[in-house]
């Protein structure tokens, strides 16, 4: 190859942003070294945001690089904003500590990195669940909006919080991101009891009217949806674990609405 070949090469690979990475945390000594892995040669810096964790959170992501910061806990949307603003760079890569990025999501980001071009991507998230891969459920493509603009973006919600859509529209990026979700039903069934309570409150504050009727149809309507719909038949013995703890979550979430606003109980 001419040494004109060789720098153009060299120009054409080099990035032609900086993209800054975001976690949020708590307790993630389990999953955040791979996430961080995962981000090697990707992200030109990792920004953790902390909740005080006990364990050996801190120490793995200050090992491994990655700028730490402290903060209480106020909420899912308010933790991922204050994350993106101490970022260095306008551009976002937000993930989660129980995920990490594919080989070929990473290749497709490099990509883009190297192009003058869009900059607010989604992509398709692929979950492991108590070891195994999920293929339906509802749970794939399980399709992301975490590559973005902060200029364009901000976080909204209180529970499964999503970002605001930009004006210059969202592309489509090949590869998934893997998503270490469950290790047990048991964290699975407290991850929705704790979920619905903070659905519950959402629904309160949104001034939503209490229903029986959602309370009784709801759960049947999900896991029809998400076992035969959505076919997590297909999916074996996990396939009916997902649907039916995800139906338990939706009956939790308006039964806790209920006695929220109709009897003033906590949620």
């Amino acid at each position: 190859m001419s040494k004109w070949s060789d720098e153009h090469a060299a120009n054409y690979l080099r990035p032609v942003y900086q993209l800054s990475a975001v976690i949020i945390t708590h307790n993630e000594e389990r999953n955040i070294a791979r996430c961080l892995a995962s981000l090697h040669d990707v992200a030109d810096e990792v920004v953790v945001v902390d909740s005080h964790s006990t364990d050996a959170t801190q120490r793995i992501c200050e090992e491994m690089g990655a700028r730490f910061l402290q903060r209480e806990w106020d909420g899912y949307s308010p933790q991922r904003n204050f994350a993106v603003d101490a970022a260095a760079n306008d551009w976002i890569l937000a993930i989660d500590a129980d995920e990490e990025l594919s080989p070929h999501l990473r290749e497709s980001i490099l990509k883009v990195k190297a192009e003058n071009g869009h900059r607010n991507f989604k992509f398709n998230r692929k979950t492991n669940y108590c070891g195994q891969w999920i293929n339906h459920s509802g749970w794939y493509p399980d399709t992301k909006f975490r590559l973005f603009d902060r200029r364009e973006c901000g976080w909204e919600g209180l529970v499964h919080e999503t970002l605001t859509p930009p004006k210059s529209g969202i592309q489509h990026l090949k590869g998934d991101l893997l998503h270490y979700s469950y290790s047990s039903i048991a964290e699975h069934i407290q991850r929705m009891d704790r979920y619905s309570t903070l659905s519950a409150l959402e629904l309160r504050d949104r001034g939503a009217e209490p229903s029986l009727l959602r309370i009784i149809i709801s759960p049947s309507l999900k896991f029809f949806r998400f076992y035969f719909l959505q076919l997590g038949i297909l999916d074996g013995v996990a396939g009916i674990v997902i649907a039916s703890v995800s139906a338990y979550g939706t009956f939790l979430k308006y039964v806790k609405h209920w006695y929220l606003v109709k009897r003033g109980v906590g949620a």
